[in-house]
């Protein structure tokens, strides 16, 4: 029967490979047309901008061994290790930190990398999680030997009992939503910055210059919104793109207007609380992964599709199930 794992974006990706690296039979079903999760592009014509996590930072030893690899194969590079910060009155000083990396593909094709040779079926949407006979969960009808539902809190609860273990782990969690907005410019018409981090503003969180990030200079920025615009603009994400856009052209000195836009909404950007787990997985056989397990960042999505992964390989191996 195998596994089933719920979600392509990297912890489901990650999980995945890593159970099939250990001779387990898997399958990874993604709602969407396409793998990546949160870790999204636009595209326009044939360039890709990153509009959901816009960097990654290192500081485990198993995910710096897999960021050479991709480094090696081209996939990423490092990018800064110093970002401007602005508020409401305008850039305010510069804040040096962790290198932050990034990927000339765009980070989503670090999780079309990993599936390369993994059974993956897009526009497979999963309506129910139960648990089945034997500690063996069904989906959707279909049972297996265990399930892995690798996506935000929210929406991995919609598909599972409340009364159940699983169920109980991810009720109520509240998560923060996000508007991502790409903006095209005719040229280049702001300050040099990779990006910047945006303190007290009513409208913007974060702002990144994608040319400077992907490393090829087109006049292409990605501003990521506060949560509270995101929930005012709830019932119609579109209806904040002049008030985003206003607010980057002000925020960065910009004389001209966009040549074009493109708003992504993200109603689960990410966990309002941190959670101290890696990973969730019952004696139902149902585990759940990603960046809600830990801090909200990619190398914690990563982790923990990779520890559950080793977790329920191990189980299996020895007939837990």
């Amino acid at each position: 029967m195998g596994v089933i794992v719920v979600g392509a974006g990297i912890a489901g990706v990650t999980c995945a490979a890593e159970l099939a690296a250990r001779g387990v039979g898997v399958r990874v079903y993604e709602r969407d047309r396409g793998t990546g999760g949160r870790l999204a592009v636009h595209r326009r014509g044939d360039r890709p901008a990153d509009i959901g996590a816009a960097y990654f930072t290192v500081s485990d030893d198993a995910f710096a061994a897999r960021v050479r690899d991709w480094r090696d194969a081209g996939l990423v590079r490092e990018w800064t290790d110093t970002l401007a910060v602005f508020d409401a009155a305008g850039r305010r000083d510069d804040a040096p930190g962790p290198m932050r990396w990034a990927a000339p593909g765009g980070l989503r094709s670090l999780v079309t990398a990993s599936a390369r040779n993994l059974s993956v079926h897009t526009g497979r949407a999963v309506e129910a999680v139960r648990p089945g006979p034997g500690g063996r969960p069904v989906v959707d009808g279909e049972a297996c030997d265990a399930v892995v539902l690798a996506m935000p809190d929210p929406l991995a609860a919609l598909l599972l009992d409340p009364d159940t273990t699983a169920g109980a782990a991810v009720a109520g969690r509240d998560w923060e939503p996000v508007l991502s907005l790409t903006l095209g410019f005719a040229r280049r018409d702001w300050p040099a910055l990779p990006a910047a981090f945006v303190n007290d503003h009513p409208v913007l969180s974060l702002v990144a210059d994608d040319g400077d990030r992907r490393g090829d200079g087109a006049p292409v920025l990605v501003a990521h919104s506060t949560a509270d615009l995101a929930r005012a603009h709830d019932a119609d994400p579109r209806g904040a793109v002049p008030e985003m856009v206003r607010a980057v052209r002000e925020l960065l000195g910009i004389g001209a207007q966009p040549e074009w836009t493109h708003l992504h909404p993200w109603p689960h950007a990410a966990p309002a609380a941190q959670r101290d787990a890696p990973f969730h997985l019952d004696d139902d056989g149902i585990g759940l992964a990603g960046d809600g397990w830990g801090r909200a960042r990619v190398q914690t999505a990563w982790l923990s599709g990779l520890r559950l992964g080793r977790e329920l390989a191990t189980r299996l191996g020895r007939g837990a199930w």
